[in-house]
């Protein structure tokens, strides 16, 4: 049944209850049958479950298998008898993966905190109707059937169909968005056009997670727990999917590519081995010569695979995301998911909660008509309840009402003052049905009537009204001219209350509102709105600028909706403006064909808003969703990127989100895309060196595998690979953001790892390095040989060996500066001005640490280097050849930039 189509006696008789509400048996009874009234509890996760989860990542994977392959190689090559040194390539390796998976617990906060802060909106007690008599319970006992007493300040624990309003109003924003209190009625409501009526619009009814702020009332609970609207929510938190991040997409695309270049080296290098086996052999081919041979060779195969795998990857990666974590928390983006650090740089579609997000959700005099301000100040807020004393900075009581006091106190008339003043001793209170309050006040031995409520209504309630302080008679023509004002206001989407006054000489005799209200002088009206936050409008300009599209998505009226719209500029005109109840006659398909044509929507319902975000990721946008209110954290849950509000948002919103704006500002979101794009940026950075590098790497050991050389020791490779990758990959994190970061488009979600030229880029840097450390392993290898006769023969030769070591040290460092900018030049004024300090450090300290390797005679047997041998003509060329790089990746870059221009 829809209760709010129904009449009150209906409602009652479907539940089996009545106005007196149940007996105790019955509610017993009810309470055994359906439970009791809370949301169901999610099972959590272990914390062994959630570290087993993290393992569970491509790249973790990957290195756990080299791990394993590279034990099993210690073994074989040891014939059973190793130590622990034997294995410290294998325990580096997971030494890295615990790290990386311990770092990625901590800084992640997983728990679903958002059911759990679901339970605690729920009201510890309500007050309910039991056996004839008014009774207070623990509101998880509350059962359907029930009947509440309601007075202001009260939380609604249920949903619940009203018996009973005196001027009862319900603060529903956290539900619907709309910010003004609702009004609640009895009466049956009726559908427009076939099409239901939207839960704000329920006006008879009270819905679970909001509190009666005005009036009292009586209603009957329709249900309870899950089946109330804020289960609707939670079912909808509970279902909505976890999905990667594009990072997370990235990295599993590079795994599978890691994985399949791994098999064709292992393939190639393995029937390449074989092939010279079999012809070095010639006639003395023999069976168990091929089977020693082809151990020998998978050996080394399954090395030079392992080599391929940048181990300290997965841990830089972690770290570089947990940089942007503390940055972004000192400007007050708070993020709860590693991973969503970088989505940010790739949103393309910013869809925003209105009220508290976009505004400040606190209803505000904006403008006012009226031939005194003051008298016109004074009669709304001594017709008021809310309060505001002494050193208070804000009116308390119902918005409408503060909005009308803090706006005297702006005037310097105080309320506290007021109230003594001109001390209240009568009044009509508000009613729904009639539209207006009255009071009436002593001031100096006289009794003043201050009236407020509807124009319309009021205006036939006046006879005279002031022109310039003189009191003239009404006229129809006054009253049209009136209401014109009063249309070009709510035009401006103003919410419109009007003001009048009635003098006695002595108290009135009857406080009945038809005695009161008439004979009365209009004194003008106010324009109340909840104004938009000063610093959204740059932040949606700087949006457009950055290449992502804001949208707003309310509770609240469509007018109201448009205007706010306009004044940012989200849109220009009413046509990209649609009404929830619009969205029901498109199909999913249909929605993600239309929803480029809006970007407003008004009167959404939660669904609505879950639909909205999802049809923009169908159209492959990275969809982020800000919001509040607990009607948006299913909405933030699907969304790529939830953005919740710390100080007026929901634990429920908070709990849901990604990322929580510890200032509430909308500005902020741009600071965080901005920072999300540097992250990206650098991660990108620092995926194209150690890529770059490690390609180098492979080429090498392939080619002196085919050519029957060692270029490189098993110890050369894990030193460059755990440090001189890892320190300045690391430092590439903190690079600070590029000029142009938030003047370029958003990029694709489907753009990967080796797109924009990134993977050429990868592989012919790659290929220089590895031709300079060739170059430098065969000119020591003359230089200490004397000629070229045998450097194939399969003999190491220490001091070039040595050579080639320390020039792929320092070609790498020369790689990790270049990718400070991918395409600008590093001898630009920005790369001076915005010098990265930690890069220069990460590589002075790699630098020294490879020349103490060299020359420091402890380290020196350790990387197989004859004491007293390498020379200072040997070190020079080294390091000749290493600075080699940075002419030729200058012109790649400026190649690059010219066919950008071009294009």
């Amino acid at each position: 049944m829809k209760y709010y189509l129904e009449e009150a006696r209906d409602v009652l008789s479907e539940l089996k209850t009545s106005e007196n509400g149940l007996t105790s048996a019955e509610a017993a009874e009810r309470l055994a049958q359906n439970g009791k009234n809370k949301l169901d509890e999610p099972p959590k996760d272990s914390l062994v479950k959630k570290f087993f989860s993290s393992l569970a990542d491509p790249m973790i994977i990957m290195l756990i298998v080299a791990a394993a392959i590279q034990a099993v190689i210690t073994v074989i090559e040891t014939h059973g008898t190793f130590g622990i040194k034997d294995f410290a390539d294998v325990i580096v390796i997971l030494a890295v993966v615990v790290i990386n998976t311990v770092m990625s617990l901590v800084q992640e906060s997983k728990s679903e905190a958002a059911m759990e802060a679901l339970m605690q909106m729920t009201a510890a007690t309500s007050k309910v109707i039991r056996d004839g008599e008014t009774t207070v319970v623990k509101s998880e006992e509350i059962v359907v059937g029930d009947v509440l007493v309601f007075e202001a300040g009260d939380s609604v624990p249920a949903d619940c169909r009203i018996l009973e309003s005196y001027s009862m109003k319900a603060e529903e924003a956290a539900l619907t968005g709309e910010s003004v209190p609702v009004s609640k009625i009895i009466d049956v409501l009726m559908c427009r056009d076939s099409q239901d009526v939207t839960l704000g619009d329920r006006k008879n009814m009270l819905y679970s997670g909001s509190t009666v702020v005005y009036g009292r009332g009586k209603a009957v609970v329709t249900g309870t727990g899950m089946n109330t609207e804020m289960g609707k929510i939670a079912n909808a938190l509970s279902a909505a999917e976890q999905e990667q991040t594009p990072l997370q997409k990235k990295m599993s695309e590079l795994s599978k590519f890691l994985t399949k270049l791994v098999i064709w080296i292992c393939i190639v290098v393995f029937a390449v081995g074989i092939i010279r086996s079999l012809v070095s052999s010639g006639s003395a081919f023999s069976w168990s010569h091929l089977g020693e041979t082809s151990l020998d060779t998978f050996i080394a195969a399954i090395a030079l695979a392992v080599a391929a795998i940048p181990e300290g990857l997965p841990a830089v990666v972690t770290i570089i995301l947990s940089i942007g974590v503390t940055a972004m928390a000192k400007r007050q983006a708070l993020i709860r998911k590693l991973t969503a650090v970088e989505t940010l740089g790739c949103t393309q579609i910013i869809c925003s909660d209105k009220t508290g997000t976009l505004t400040q959700n606190r209803m505000t005099v904006v403008d006012s008509y009226t031939e005194d301000p003051v008298l016109l100040a004074t009669i709304l807020a001594c017709c008021s309840d809310s309060k505001r004393g002494l050193g208070m900075h804000e009116a308390v009581g119902e918005p409408t009402e503060n909005a009308l006091v803090n706006h005297a106190h702006d005037l310097q008339l105080y309320k506290d003052e007021l109230d003594v003043q001109r001390p209240r001793v009568g009044e009509a209170p508000f009613d729904s049905m009639r539209k207006l309050m009255s009071t009436v006040h002593k001031v100096d031995g006289k009794y003043w009537q201050y009236t407020k409520g509807a124009t319309e209504v009021l205006l036939d309630r006046c006879d005279r009204y002031l022109v310039n302080g003189k009191e003239m008679p009404i006229t129809e023509e006054y009253k049209k001219y009136v209401i014109s004002q009063v249309k070009a206001f709510a035009d401006r989407a103003l919410r419109v209350l009007s003001g009048a006054y009635r003098v006695y000489d002595s108290e009135p005799t009857s406080y009945e509102a038809d005695d009161l209200e008439q004979g009365l002088v209009f004194a003008g009206f106010v324009g109340m709105i909840d104004p938009c936050r000063p610093e959204v409008y740059d932040a949606i300009r700087e949006c457009r600028t950055a290449g992502i599209r804001p949208v707003m998505i309310t509770g609240d009226h469509k007018d109201t909706a448009v205007a706010i719209g306009k004044d940012l500029g989200i849109i220009t005109d009413d046509s990209e403006a649609i009404l929830g109840s619009e969205l029901d006659k498109y199909t999913d398909e249909e929605l993600i064909e239309e929803v480029t044509k809006y970007s407003v929507y008004a009167r959404v319902q939660p669904e609505h808003k879950t639909r909205i975000v999802k049809a923009w990721r169908a159209r492959g946008c990275v969809t982020a969703m800000t919001g509040d209110g607990v009607n948006d954290a299913p909405s933030i849950k699907a969304a790529d990127i939830g953005i919740g509000m710390g100080i007026t948002g929901t634990d429920v919103t908070k709990g849901a989100a990604d990322m929580v704006l510890a200032d509430d500002n909308f500005a902020t979101i741009v600071n965080a895309v901005e920072e999300g794009r540097k992250i990206y940026d650098n991660v990108c950075k620092v995926l194209q060196f150690q890529l770059s590098t490690n390609m180098s790497e492979v080429i090498i050991m392939f080619v002196s595998s085919l050519l029957n050389f060692t270029i490189l020791s098993p110890v050369h490779l894990l030193w460059i690979n755990m440090v001189t990758d890892s320190l300045p990959g690391l430092a590439l994190g903190a690079e600070k953001a590029e000029g142009d970061l938030m003047r370029r488009k958003p990029r694709a979600s489907t753009d990967g790892i080796f797109s924009n030229g990134a993977g050429f880029d990868m592989v012919w840097q790659g290929i220089y390095i590895a031709l300079a450390e060739l170059a430098a392993y065969f000119i020591g290898y003359h230089i200490e040989v004397g000629s070229m006769a045998g450097v194939f023969s399969g003999n190491e030769c220490i001091n070039a060996m040595a050579m080639a070591f320390l020039t792929v040290n320092l070609a790498e460092m020369m790689c990790a500066i270049n990718m400070r900018s991918r395409t600008g030049s590093i001898l630009s004024k920005e790369m001076f001005k915005n010098m990265n300090w930690w890069l220069f450090g990460a590589t002075c300290v790699t630098v020294l640490l490879t020349l103490i390797a060299i020359y420091m005679p402890g380290l020196q047997t350790v990387f197989g280097i004859q004491p007293g041998t390498f020379s200072v003509k040997e070190l020079l060329i080294s390091i000749l050849l290493a600075l080699s790089t940075v002419p030729v990746f200058e012109i790649g870059k400026a190649i690059r930039r010219a066919v950008r221009k071009d294009n």
